[in-house]
């Protein structure tokens, strides 16, 4: 009977330090590894600084949960704290840090988050947006987990940074209208109409390696790069968003910062749920790296 009890109280201690940890907080490796956030920036910044398009990786890595790339640092990690932090946090942060160094806004990173244990191909064509559909699938799948219209015109707005393949934005062109014709014949240099499919161009040809507004002043232009871009100014109550964020960046600043923190914040595994990956490109009872990840993330460099 009292081994019984013994076994009920285990459970329940088990449980409610369970139910308590499984909040996400700003502090929450203050004791278990103090010095994680230093060592994330540190070299956060020594990678934008030798690319900055690292920095665009970054952000869109956080974006989709992609776990490839956060391994340097996890590394580092571990030889620090082992088995303590997370792929899923070192992205988190490694996301705001990049923004900061390319002059962008920064954000209070909530952490706790574990890692997933498993990863889906169709879950990725489904849940990703890809940089060919058009604007009202990009709405539809940015609503569809929980974010506004203006959330996510907000964060289309991280194409201030980063670039993109030329078989993403060949149709605009070569086929559209609604573009600067001197942007357009400066694009084809680099992108013909056939072959060249890899080649990039930036998506902020204005200031392609600072986080600031100038993505919305170019959209005004008829500069934008994707076709998804360029149909945000077909839209009334979207057009008025994009005039408002040209014209004040500082709201621009705000507005993204909230919308990130938002982000880091869509039903993450907590608590007991996941794992602590002791790399990121795999789960801990594998070998060898996971195909599912390797694919997930092919999809996502193809982009930026």
């Amino acid at each position: 009977m009292a081994s019984n009890n013994f076994k009920f109280l285990f459970r329940l201690i088990s449980l409610l330090i369970a139910t308590a940890s499984a909040q996400l907080s700003s502090n929450f490796y203050a004791t278990t590894c103090p010095n994680a956030l230093t060592t994330i920036k540190s070299a956060v910044a020594s990678a934008v600084k030798k690319e900055a398009r690292m920095g665009a990786s970054l952000l869109r890595l956080h974006f989709h949960d992609c776990f490839v790339n956060a391994n340097i640092i996890k590394s580092q990690l571990e030889n620090l704290c082992p088995g303590v932090v997370s792929c899923a946090d070192i992205l988190a942060v490694a996301a705001r840090d990049s923004i900061v160094a390319l002059g962008g806004p920064s954000w209070t990173v909530l952490l706790g988050r574990r890692d997933s244990t498993t990863a889906s191909q169709s879950a990725v064509n489904s849940n990703i947006p890809s940089p060919l559909r058009d604007l009202t699938t990009q709405l539809y799948m940015f609503t569809n987990k929980g974010f506004t219209v203006n959330e996510t015109i907000t964060l289309l707005g991280s194409h201030t940074i980063g670039q993109a393949r030329c078989t993403f934005f060949r149709t605009r062109i070569y086929n559209e209208t609604n573009i600067d014709s001197t942007f357009a014949t400066s694009l084809r240099k680099n992108c013909p109409a056939t072959g060249g499919d890899n080649n990039l161009a930036p998506l902020d040809a204005t200031s392609p390696t600072s986080f600031d507004n100038a993505y919305f002043k170019n959209l005004l232009n008829e500069k934008g790069l994707l076709p998804v871009d360029q149909q945000l100014v077909n839209e009334g109550i979207i057009y008025s968003q994009i005039t408002e964020y040209s014209n004040n960046e500082e709201t621009f600043r705000t507005d993204f910062a909230n919308a990130m923190v938002k982000m880091g914040s869509l039903s993450p595994l907590t608590g007991l749920n996941g794992q602590i990956r002791k790399n990121c490109r795999r789960q801990n009872a594998q070998i060898s790296p996971s195909t599912h990840n390797v694919m997930k993330c092919q999809l996502l460099y193809s982009f930026w």
